[in-house]
């Protein structure tokens, strides 16, 4: 039971198995009551409405993100995740989500997709406003510059 993905990174030394394969899902008791609770609480309609404004959220981020010179957007944003890559090359995208967590205006990770590293920016949280977007996307640009 184990699985991989560019984003799933730990600390956990190299000779030790990871805890997470261990068990199915990577999963936790209760698991569901997280889903139960939101649909019981917002209602199909509410949920729906969430995952929207998540999508619409990130279809923001891109469009900021992609009208910078030397900021691209490399896939087609249609759920609420973006994918973008700085200056063409992997060191140059590394230096910008290192400086970008270090800032703590926001913490965006980073993944590799089609050989390539990139800023990985999941937009998940029912917290999320257009304002925390604007403001996350003035401090990546900020991270950008040379």
């Amino acid at each position: 039971m184990a699985y991989t993905a560019a984003y799933l990174v730990g600390t956990t030394p190299a000779a030790v198995r990871p805890p997470g394969d261990y068990v199915l899902e990577s999963s936790r008791r209760a698991r569901g009551f997280a889903t139960w609770a939101a649909l019981r609480e917002l209602g199909r309609g509410g949920v729906a409405e969430l995952v929207d404004r998540c999508c619409a959220l990130a279809r923001r981020f891109a469009a900021q993100l992609a009208a910078v010179d030397g900021i691209s957007v490399v896939n087609d944003v249609v759920l609420n995740q973006v994918l973008v890559r700085f200056g063409g090359d992997d060191a140059a995208t590394e230096r910008v989500i290192e400086a970008v967590q270090r800032s703590g205006q926001c913490w965006m990770g980073s993944t590799t997709w089609h050989g390539q590293r990139l800023m990985r920016i999941s937009v998940s949280s029912w917290r999320t406003t257009e304002a925390d977007v604007d403001r996350s996307v003035r401090a990546i640009v900020a991270a950008a510059r040379p």
